[in-house]
């Protein structure tokens, strides 16, 4: 392995928690020997939650009926508006409603093998294994999942996967899911469970003799810096894809708490493994600050193509059959268009680059739904997609019912995040991570309709189950703001803001993060070279510095500032691209949604390197120096590893 000089290797990590045996006892067998709290000494421990989408939002609610005392978190004016609202398709649930030979096991299989055997057994076994109780608590909740004639729940096909196991509620399951969780988060706020601190951001961490004691925030409305203190806190804030700037994520998302806890100690797993949706509305222009999605589940009934000639500019109504390229169908014929995501994007850029892409700057491709208006009928297609149609058609001015989608890649969820062990707490005891914040389930690649599976079963399962067995510790000593620990950490926040504030630059704020984003997408995004990753390492740094010593930032801190607000997330961003960077740089093999061209085979699919890189590449941050690379190995036991095919 080639040594860049741009990090060191430190001692190897293990996950101390994950239990042997049979995996399908493993989390019963966890669940059982973890330590528990009584009810009564429950009300004398307190848990942070930072986050408030479906893996904060469940969690705070499921801790708080517990009996604990529980602090939300939220940047939002409501819980409601955490970015799992956005998410469209549906969740996986190994139900087996269909009949069509799906199982747990499959349901753990799948997501290995889509995870480019990058994942960790045990976890992803736990996963499919709750999976089954999610949609059974949901439905209890009232969600009101798509159902067929006779009144059972529907399912329905998802990238990556030969069965029909992905429950949803039209093109907003995302939004229908939320709201089961909130009304439960509402539940215990009313009951006086649980303390809702919306409009507060999360901006550092205080560890309290190597515990995660507490957190700074900013109160976003009037600048105040808060200190809250709790015996343990949870990060529940999502993904980091917005350091690409363009990307399907709500505006507001960022990497500041877990890069804050991050530099306190917690390692960071995986950065550089990010995830390219392959069915996005194209860019239209570089007056965009974000992309729009639309669903995976458009691929099991929308058929992909595009024409066989470069430069055909006919309608696409007007182009025959024997003139178009259902590419996906050709080169996969056993999934066809319902190949994993990864996969789906690379052949979509691929016959881009081939100069075959449709509409402005041939950035795109057919997503058409003319065989499927003729088989089932404009009403049925309809009724299961109808809104997402509607959205399409409110952004581009084109009717999908009668001319086919355009769509192309574009930046959507991130795999890597903090390490955890298998009982979710990172590397700082005390600090437990859910959701996407997290890097534990999805390996290199997220198979669709599986994040919200994991949010969920993170917030109402697995976190309950597993936090008991630190906070059996506690309750902790008391601690105030007085405590060095804590006056550090609040220093340490308005020392940061008061910078920003004073560099008075010539540059907006924006400016820096869509140069860092172009940067990220075109050297670390779809396809990443060795060449190419150092010189965006290089870019990046040169972008830093100037930002450092030419952003602006007007307003000052004792009001609503958006500006400082963005400007205090780009920051974090820039130390991030690097580390992706660096990450997706050392690690010279090709694995899901980490393509390296050098690792490819003779057909242009992944090339994994098992001998050499079958690990998490978990990171340490440097300090001021170079980052330390610990890595943890992978085994299995129940799947062989092999090359993935899905021809």
């Amino acid at each position: 392995m080639t040594d860049y000089d741009l990090y060191v290797e430190g001692e190897q990590i293990a996950d101390m928690t994950a239990p042997s045996g049979p995996i399908s006892e493993r989390w019963d067998f966890r669940k059982f020997n973890a330590r528990l709290v009584n009810p009564a000494n429950r009300r004398k421990l307190s848990v942070i939650v930072v986050g408030t989408g479906l893996a904060g939002a469940s969690a705070a609610a499921t801790l708080g009926e517990a009996g604990y005392n529980v602090k939300s978190f939220c940047y939002q004016d409501s819980p409601r508006r955490a970015h799992s609202i956005a998410a469209q398709g549906g969740i996986n649930a190994a139900k087996n409603y269909r009949n069509d030979g799906d199982s747990i096991y499959r349901l753990f299989y799948d997501t290995v093998k889509g995870g480019d055997f990058r994942s960790r057994e045990s976890n992803v076994y736990r996963l499919a294994q709750v999976s089954v109780e999610i949609i059974d608590q949901c439905v209890a909740q009232g969600v009101p999942f798509a159902r067929e004639y006779g009144g059972l729940l529907d399912n329905r096909s998802f990238g990556g996967v030969q069965v029909s196991r992905t429950f949803y509620a039209r093109g907003q399951t995302g939004q229908q899911l939320l709201i089961g969780a909130y009304q439960a988060l509402e539940r215990q706020i009313a009951a006086g469970t649980v303390e809702m601190n919306t409009r507060h951001e999360m901006l550092e961490l205080i560890v309290v003799d190597g515990k995660a004691r507490g957190i700074i925030v900013r109160d976003m409305t009037t600048g105040e810096i808060e200190t809250h203190f709790a015996d343990a806190v949870v990060l529940a804030s999502g993904g980091y894809g917005n350091v690409f700037f363009l990307s399907t994520n709500a505006m507001g998302c960022n990497v500041t708490a877990t890069w804050r806890a991050h530099r306190k100690g917690a390692l960071f797993a995986n950065p550089c493994y990010t995830q390219i949706h392959p069915t996005c509305i194209p860019v239209s222009g570089h007056h965009q600050s974000k992309l729009t999605l639309m669903s995976e589940s458009l691929r099991n009934d929308g058929r992909i193509w595009v024409p066989t000639k470069g430069g055909d500019e006919r309608n696409p109504r007007d182009i025959p059959e024997d003139e178009r390229d259902y590419y996906l169908e050709r080169q996969y014929p056993a999934f066809g268009n319902l190949v994993p995501r990864d996969i789906a994007s690379r052949a979509a850029k691929y016959v881009c680059d081939e100069g075959r892409g449709v509409g402005p700057g041939g950035l795109g491709v057919y997503l058409d739904f003319a065989d499927a208006i003729k088989r089932l009928g404009r009403e049925t297609v309809e009724a299961k997609y109808g809104n997402l149609f509607d959205m399409y058609q409110q952004i581009t001015g084109e009717n999908p019912y009668e001319v086919p989608m355009r769509i192309y890649p574009a930046v959507h969820y991130t795999m890597g995040g903090l390490w955890v062990d298998y009982d979710l707490q990172s590397s700082i005891p005390g600090l437990f991570v859910t959701g996407e914040a997290n890097f534990s389930d999805h390996g290199a690649n997220r198979l669709g309709a599986s994040a919200l599976m994991q949010g969920l079963a993170d917030g109402y399962f697995v976190l309950p189950a597993t936090i008991n067995d630190y906070l059996a510790n506690g309750p902790f000593d008391d601690i105030d703001e007085s405590h060095p620990a804590a006056q550090e950490a609040a220093e340490s926040v308005r020392s940061r803001i008061d910078t920003l504030l004073s560099i008075n630059g010539e540059r907006t704020v924006d400016s820096f993060h869509r140069d860092l984003g172009n940067i990220m997408w075109e050297y670390c995004g779809m396809e990443r070279t060795e060449g190419g990753l150092l010189k965006a390492i290089e870019l990046i740094r040169e972008l830093k510095e100037e930002f450092w010593s030419n952003v602006k930032v007007t307003g000052q801190n004792e009001e609503l500032n958006q500006t400082l607000e963005r400007a205090g997330r780009v920051a974090d961003f820039f130390e991030l691209g690097e580390l992706m960077c660096i990450d997706a740089l050392h690690r010279a093999e090709s694995c899901g949604g980490h393509f390296r061209a050098e690792s490819q085979t003779e057909d242009g699919e992944a090339l994994r390197d098992d001998d050499n890189f079958a690990y998490v590449g978990a990171w340490e941050y440097g300090d001021g120096g170079k980052p330390v690379l610990r890595k943890e190995d992978l085994h299995y036991e129940y799947v062989e590893m092999k090359q993935r095919s899905y021809k």
